[in-house]
């Protein structure tokens, strides 16, 4: 899914759990972007797979981009 979402112009940020997710997406928001979040990907070798395997569905790994603003 991350090729996709980047040709759409998301950069991933980090996955995490909650409070640091809320308060990452406020972060982010605060700074003028879009916020989208997706289910932590448990093939990437570069998180931890112990924590994510335990409980996948705790985990989200933030993407965000520049807000897109049509010009009407």
């Amino acid at each position: 899914m991350g090729k996709n979402l980047e040709a759409e112009g998301w950069t991933k940020q980090f996955t995490t759990s909650e409070p640091r997710l809320s308060e990452s997406v406020e972060l982010y928001q605060s700074l003028g972007l879009e916020v989208r979040l997706e289910a932590a990907d448990l093939s990437n070798e570069n998180e931890c797979q112990s924590c994510l395997a335990a409980e996948p569905d705790k985990y989200k790994t933030i993407y965000t981009r520049k807000k897109v603003t049509s010009n009407q």
